[in-house]
């Protein structure tokens, strides 16, 4: 079974960060746009990002994407997919490439693009979920690839990757994504630095990459203080539990008490706290009161019409001597 149903939206491009050395040579970038999306995500930022989708068995999906050469360098892109998986609270990237179930349902066409300086051109990923694959999420990049070998002139040869992620959850039933902040600690470290830190709990069956802000109001003599967003980078499998941390706050800050507004989302899945809280002395921390905060789960229905365009995406680069990616 083929899902449908396809609507193309406005999409940003990603691009992956090359190193450059005095003996290296001038890389440029390659540009990624994912353009397909489930329509029923239509609202979902990390849609329009990664490739989020819930499948039942034996349904074939196939998303559309664009690879462009950002360099004046004629470029040879391979275009393959590799395993991922959420290790630590973090969704980590396998190396080279490194299958995995999903991978192995994955087939992207054609595998080699050849581009001319400034040129750009559409590929397609597609993903056979099997008659009797077990139900539960799973994860993946698809990835294009530049590879520049070391040559008379330069000593040091390169690889570039960038793509973007791919969240898929199989079961004959719909899904349900949500998440609890549980408690809010603040935290004064050893040179006096305040941060804060929440406590969230994956309460649904679907992965979670946070985000959001945190606004401190109503402090000694009203005092308010800007807003700063919550650290990036973490991702909670199902049902896991983990930190999200507001660092960089301002070290004169007063304890307080203040009130903590913290607004938290994954996508279209969005909780918000308040809370009373108090700065403690370096090197401690304090654990807030709670006043109140939001819980209301996300259901979405089965799967099978998709679709609308996007991007924005998961990236990687590194250069060689031998061949050992750094993590993003």
């Amino acid at each position: 079974m083929l899902a449908g149903t396809l609507l193309c939206l406005p999409a940003a491009v990603a691009v992956a960060v090359s190193e450059s050395s005095e003996d290296g040579p001038e890389l440029g970038y390659i540009g990624f746009r994912l353009l397909e999306a489930p329509v029923i995500r239509r609202d979902d930022p990390r849609a329009l990002k990664y490739i989020v989708d819930h499948l039942k068995p034996g349904t074939t999906i196939e998303r559309r994407f664009e690879v462009a050469n950002k360099s004046d360098t004629r470029r040879e892109v391979k275009l393959y997919p590799a395993a991922a998986k959420i290790a630590k609270n973090r969704f980590v990237f396998a190396d080279g490439r490194t299958p995995n179930e999903l991978s192995e349902w994955t087939s992207i066409r054609p595998g080699v693009l050849v581009l001319d300086p400034w040129g750009k051109a559409e590929a397609k990923v597609t993903i056979r979920v099997p008659q009797d694959a077990a139900p539960g999420e799973r994860y993946a990049v698809v990835w294009a690839q530049n590879e520049t070998p070391p040559d008379a002139q330069h000593n040091i040869g390169s690889i570039m990757r960038v793509g973007t992620r791919v969240y898929l959850d199989v079961s004959d039933s719909g899904e349900y994504a949500d998440f609890r902040i549980t408690k809010l600690v603040a935290r004064r470290d050893k040179e006096g630095r305040p941060s804060v830190v929440a406590h969230v709990h994956n309460t649904g069956k679907r992965a979670l990459d946070l985000q959001g802000k945190l606004r401190l109001l109503d402090g000694p003599g009203g005092l308010d203080a800007p807003g700063r967003a919550v650290t990036q980078g973490t991702t909670l499998p199902p049902r896991g539990r983990g930190t999200v941390s507001v660092d960089g706050l301002d070290r004169r800050l007063p304890a307080g008490p203040w009130t903590a507004r913290l607004q938290l989302e994954s996508g279209t899945v969005k909780r918000s706290l308040s809370a009373r809280l108090t700065f403690p002395p370096p090197g401690g921390t304090s654990l807030a009161a709670i006043i109140t905060s939001s819980h209301r789960g996300i259901w979405y229905g089965a799967a099978g019409v998709l679709a609308a365009c996007g991007a924005g995406l998961s990236l990687v680069s590194y250069r060689r001597r031998g061949a050992a990616p750094s993590q993003p």
